[in-house]
């Protein structure tokens, strides 16, 4: 699915997708921690809105003070403010010391959730399977969801404080601003509270208009989090092919590449600043004009003497204020847009997972009774249903060694899926003997960051020392023995044909019962590989051993043959002898 059909699809289940994402941590082992943390910082706020409103108040008394020239009480009136000046800065910056600390936490809870989901029945891989539109999913566990914990809370806590400052700052204004009498004809009608009912108005129509305004803004931050992370990517892909394109020469073509996605950026950026300028031409007009209409509504007051220097003051912090609380969807905009953009993209992260973990594996697992493994009416299929083998069925010992052949592109390396158990298309059922590990070694091993002893032994435990340079030793590579603790991205300093042999190592490291090698030994020579295949065979004689290849020489290294052929099969002993 296009990502405008997903999003369009998606937009009128934001409000869902959020309130997913957000209940899990209040709900969970962690509730009473998390909702202590945020009785506290909401308690702080209050309080914060307490020394507001009695700042209002001092403004009244202090400007008064002026107006009635008794001067003996100005340092007292200066020694109150310093009082509340102090306490405000000291609960303010309590405030968003705990404020920053659940954000943490609640980062530190969503975080664990998603790496978890995502490593979860290997959903990882099954999303690139089903050809998701999951963009970058790194990112979205590593920024959105920090994004989504700190935008949140900003939103959340804002919207408290605000809301207290309504109530509080409405009482007042409603006070000050007494009655606006209106005739009509030989009628009068008293409009009590009428800068209130001015202030709310203004603001409902203001606030509208800023939707109509900055709407747009959630499409253009999440084109904007997708297009700077493939961006980022592309540089990452050079970084870890840097080899390959080294020999190819290929770096005009990467810079054309680099130019693509970051015109991407730029494009879509141009946009979005525009878009903000708009919003700020609009939220800036709102702010200033409503700070005109406090003045102008009670001037006339003022002129006429019935309103007191030490009560305009009064009124005009109390009318800013309620229209600061009213206005906070307005200057609140864009971060409610850059957390919507968000909430979609770890919404349909959520969305794209679920629908992997519900993928039913349509080929059967199953525990035997003895060593063998079994393959029974095994078809194996594409995403889209297209078959690729049908009806395949064999039986192998503990250490049997088959060999699986066949043209390029028919399938090899997805059969070896399917009866490795992470292949969710086909038919037909897998049974192994309870228990029984299994180790598959790609063309390319995997070697993940950090440490050599870490590379050697994965997907193990760190073991000791002795006993990993004995086996460094086997497969001829002693001389890594003492750098063992050296950290450094193994996969660049090795040579494939070094990792394929660290891939050797593991499988004495690991002994597992059955080892599926898809062209393990391609970067080997002919004598290596033989000595690789040797080394399994005798120290490892009860281990049944698949291999996929389409060397010659492996036909001396196996029992038996599979030959796929398009959708039919052969299965049949090796006679040819090695030379």
């Amino acid at each position: 699915m296009a990502l405008a059909d997903a999003m369009q699809k998606q937009k009128t289940s934001t409000w869902k997708m959020f309130w997913s994402i957000f209940r899990g941590y209040w709900c969970s082992e962690k509730k009473w921690e998390a909702r202590g943390l945020l009785g506290l910082v909401v308690v702080l706020n209050f309080a914060l809105v307490y020394l507001l409103v009695r700042f209002n108040t001092w403004q009244k008394e202090f400007f008064g003070m002026f107006e009635i020239a008794d001067y003996s009480m100005f340092w007292p009136f200066i020694a109150e403010f310093a009082v509340i000046a102090f306490l405000f800065i000291f609960i303010a910056a309590n405030s968003l010391y705990l404020q920053e600390l659940l954000r943490l936490r609640w980062r530190i809870w969503l975080t664990k959730v998603y790496l978890e989901k995502w490593m979860n029945r290997q959903s990882y891989y099954r999303l690139q399977v089903l050809g998701s539109d999951t963009d970058n999913p790194d990112q979205r566990i590593s920024e959105d969801v920090g994004s989504f914990a700190r935008l949140t809370l900003e939103l959340l806590i804002g919207f408290l404080r605000k809301l207290t400052s309504l109530v509080a700052f409405s009482l007042i204004l409603w006070d000050l601003s007494g009655l606006l009498p209106i005739t009509i004809g030989s009628t009068t009608i008293n409009i009590h509270g009428y800068m209130f009912w001015a202030c709310l108005i203004y603001c409902i129509v203001g606030t509208y208009l800023a939707h109509l305004v900055g709407q747009k803004l959630i499409p253009l931050k999440y084109d904007q989090q997708k297009y700077e992370a493939n961006f980022r990517f592309s540089m990452m892909r050079v970084r870890e092919n840097s080899e390959s394109i080294a020999f190819y020469g290929g770096e005009k073509m990467e810079l054309v590449s680099f130019g693509e996605y970051f015109g991407h950026c730029v494009t879509n950026y141009l946009k979005l600043i525009h878009r903000h300028k708009l919003l700020s031409f609009y939220t800036n007009s709102y702010d200033q004009s409503a700070a005109l209409m406090p003045i102008l509504m009670s001037a006339p007051r003022l002129f006429a003497g019935t309103f007191q220097i030490g009560q305009f003051m009064q009124l005009t912090h109390a009318f800013a204020s309620v229209k600061d609380a009213l206005s906070f969807f307005v200057s609140s905009y864009s971060t409610i847009a850059s957390l919507a953009a968000v909430v979609q993209r770890l919404g349909l992260f959520t969305q794209h997972i679920d629908q992997a973990h519900e993928l039913e594996n349509g080929v059967q697992r199953a525990c035997g009774q003895t060593p063998t493994f079994r393959v029974e009416d095994l078809t194996v299929a594409l995403p889209d249903g297209r078959a690729l083998m049908e009806r395949c069925s064999l039986r192998l010992a503990s250490g049997d060694r088959l060999l699986l052949t066949g043209p390029s592109g028919c399938g090899k390396s997805t059969f070896l899926r399917s009866i490795a158990g992470i292949w969710p298309f086909g038919q037909g059922r897998v049974e192994a003997a309870e228990g029984a590990q299994i180790l598959f070694l790609p063309q390319r091993p995997y070697l993940p960051l950090g440490s050599l002893r870490r590379a050697i032994c994965y997907p193990l435990q760190e073991l000791d020392d002795a006993r990993i340079g004995e086996v460094l030793q086997a497969v001829e590579l002693s001389e890594l023995a003492s750098r063992l603790d050296d950290e450094d991205d193994w996969s660049r300093i090795l040579s494939l044909g070094e990792q394929q042999r660290m891939a050797f190592a593991r499988v004495l490291l690991v002994k597992p019962q059955w080892v599926f090698l898809d062209e393990a030994t391609s970067a080997l020579d002919e004598k290596r590989e033989r000595a690789m295949y040797t080394l399994l065979h005798t120290r490892l004689p009860k281990t049944g051993i698949v291999s996929v290849g389409h060397r010659s020489t492996l036909f001396a290294l196996h029992q038996t043959e599979l030959k796929m052929t398009g959708l039919s099969w052969s299965l049949g002993p090796i006679v040819q002898a090695a030379t």
